[in-house]
């Protein structure tokens, strides 16, 4: 990048990008799904945001640090608690989501469709 990585601009941006996955570029570097962010008028520096299924594997291992263990370890509550944060962050909006969510706690699908049912058990019936 041109500007200095300790910029004030890119300082403040660094552990939300960093969180979200994605990754800092210089502007000159910008695909058009990229994000060019400016400062001042000047652009300072471009995000290349992550793919979805970058996004949920980022979110697994997140909360794998944050239990500090493997997910599977978890006893029942803790993997139905698991789910319900990975649905309020849209984890199951993405292609084979049950399925990865399901590897990851060392659980079947049907599993955790009952996680999610037992968590919304009107979900069904609206209509």
């Amino acid at each position: 990048m041109t500007e200095p990585r300790d910029h004030p601009f890119v300082a403040a941006v660094k552990p939300l990008v960093d969180a979200m996955g994605g990754v800092l570029m210089d502007p000159s570097q910008a695909e058009p799904d990229d994000v060019v962010l400016a400062w001042e008028g000047r652009d300072v520096l471009a995000v290349r945001l992550p793919q979805l299924g970058e996004s949920l594997d980022r979110i697994l291992a997140a909360l794998e640090r944050r239990h500090g263990m493997p997910l599977a370890q978890l006893d029942r509550k803790a993997k139905q608690d698991v789910v319900r944060i990975l649905e309020a962050r849209g984890a199951f909006t993405v292609r084979h989501g049950v399925e990865t969510v399901a590897s990851a706690l060392g659980v079947s699908r049907f599993t955790v469709y009952n996680y999610l049912n037992r968590e919304n058990p009107n979900k069904n019936n609206q209509g």
